[in-house]
C-alpha cells in the first residue's frame, strides 16, 4: 500500500485526500507513508520498489505469450488514463539500457512521446537514434514525429529522420522519395538497429495516433476493419492473429517493413488502455516483442483475452 500510494502521489500527482479516498485510509496516514517511503530511499526520482501482485502478473503475461521480459506500471483506477503510468515505466526501463555505440530504431506517438519526461538524460557516445517513420508535413503542436529528435538529444546521440509524410498519395511518390531523394540510406540504417521501441494503435478509436493527427478517416477505418483489422503498428495493419492484412494503405506508407522489425535483437513494445487490448494481442503474434510494457488493468485484460481465444480453437 505505501508503494501504491507513492506512485500514485509522485508519478500520477494525485492529492493526498485523493489516495486516501482511494486506499480506503485516512490522509494522516497517507503522509506517514510518504514520508516512510521517502525514509527508505524508495523514493528518489522515480519509484524504487515492486508490488508482488504486479510482479504475478508479468509472469502470467510472459509465460502466456512466451517473452522474454514484462514489466507492468500500477494503475490506481481501471478507468484512469494509462498513459502517465506507462510512460514513467518506460522512461525507466530505458535510462537503464540505453548504452554507447548503440543505435536505436523509434516509432512515435503520444506514448512515446510522453516517456521523454521520464528519461534520464546522459552523454553517450556513438550513440543513433533512427525514426521508423515519416512525420506530419504541417506543423502544429502535436507533431509526435519530434520524439527520435528530441530522445536522441537527450542522449546527445545523433538522430536520423524520414524528411516525409507518414503516408503518401501514391506509388509513384513513395518510390521517387526514396529512390532519388535521398530516404534510402535512412531505411538502409533501420536495417542495422540494436533495439526498436515501439506502440500500438488501435483500429475502432478516433484516439489512437493515425486518426488523432488526421492521417486516416472514417472511410480508411471502415475498408480496414472489414478485412479484419484490429490495430497498426508504424501504420501497418494486421488482424488479430499478427497477421498483416491485405489493403491497398500499406503501398503508400513511408516506414520501414515489418519484416525489418522482427529481425531486430531487442524489441520493445509500450503501449496499453483497454481500447488497444485487441491491438496488443495481435501484436504479440506480429512482432513477438522481447519487452512488453503495459499497465496492470491492460494486462488483465490481455490475459482474458488470450484465455477467450484459447477457448475458441
Amino acid at each position: 500500500m505505501r508503494m501504491r500510494a507513492a506512485w500514485m502521489y509522485y508519478i500520477e500527482q494525485m492529492t493526498q485526500n485523493e489516495i486516501a479516498e482511494i486506499l480506503g485510509v485516512g490522509r494522516v496516514t497517507i503522509v506517514r507513508m510518504l514520508a516512510e517511503a521517502r525514509a527508505r530511499n524508495e523514493v528518489k526520482i522515480g519509484i524504487q520498489g515492486y508490488l508482488s501482485d504486479l510482479i504475478s502478473l508479468e509472469r502470467q503475461v510472459e509465460k502466456q505469450f512466451g517473452l522474454e521480459r514484462v514489466i507492468i506500471a500500477p494503475l490506481s483506477h481501471p478507468d484512469n488514463d494509462p498513459i502517465p503510468s506507462i510512460a514513467a515505466a518506460t522512461g525507466d526501463y530505458l535510462s537503464g539500457v540505453v548504452a554507447n555505440g548503440m543505435r536505436v530504431g523509434v516509432g512515435w506517438g503520444r506514448t512515446l512521446l510522453n516517456t521523454l519526461s521520464y528519461l534520464e538524460a546522459k552523454a553517450l557516445e556513438d550513440f543513433t537514434v533512427i525514426s521508423l517513420l515519416g512525420g506530419i508535413s504541417q506543423p502544429r503542436r502535436f507533431n509526435p514525429a519530434e520524439f527520435a529528435w528530441q530522445f536522441a538529444q537527450l542522449f546527445q546521440g545523433d538522430g536520423y529522420l524520414i524528411p516525409a509524410p507518414a503516408m503518401v498519395d501514391s506509388i509513384e511518390t513513395k518510390t521517387a522519395l526514396i529512390e532519388r531523394c535521398g530516404l534510402k540510406n535512412v531505411f538502409e540504417m533501420a536495417e542495422d538497429v540494436d533495439l526498436v521501441l515501439l506502440s500500438v494503435g488501435a483500429i475502432e478509436t478516433a484516439s489512437s495516433t493515425p486518426y488523432h493527427i488526421g492521417f486516416l478517416n472514417a472511410g480508411h477505418q471502415a475498408s480496414l476493419a472489414e478485412r479484419g483489422a484490429v490495430g497498426d503498428l508504424l501504420f501497418h495493419f494486421y488482424n488479430k492473429e499478427g497477421k498483416l492484412v491485405d489493403h491497398p494503405i500499406h503501398d503508400l506508407v513511408m516506414s520501414v517493413g515489418i519484416d525489418t522489425v522482427q529481425r531486430v535483437p531487442v524489441r520493445v513494445l509500450t503501449s496499453g488502455g483497454k481500447e488497444k487490448v485487441r491491438a496488443l494481442y495481435g501484436a504479440m503474434a506480429l512482432i513477438r516483442p522481447t519487452v512488453f510494457i503495459t499497465d496492470e488493468e491492460s494486462a488483465r485484460r490481455l490475459l482474458v483475452l488470450a484465455e477467450q481465444e484459447q477457448q475458441k480453437r
